[in-house]
């Protein structure tokens, strides 16, 4: 019986594919951010600390995410 190949490379997060048609109030996790800015999960919070990137909004009592509107604000900066 022949198996199929699972795939070792992760599928991006449906918000990143999806970024575009997000409203500008929809929130994403980390990973998209981490996607989105190219760098680690660790340089995110030290750029969000530092005000480099947003800061994230708390939405629940262990749950962080980023606000897709200030996102796309910091994505324009850099690319200016």
């Amino acid at each position: 019986m022949k198996q199929e190949s699972k795939s070792t490379r992760a599928t991006p997060p449906d918000s990143l594919t999806n970024f575009d048609a997000l409203p500008g109030t929809a929130f994403v996790r980390l990973p998209t951010v981490c996607i989105l800015f190219g760098i680690a999960p660790a340089t995110v919070w030290r750029r969000a600390k530092s005000g480099a990137l947003p800061a994230p909004k708390k939405i629940g009592e262990r749950i962080a995410a980023w606000q897709v509107a200030e996102l796309r604000a910091a994505l324009a900066r850099i690319a200016a």
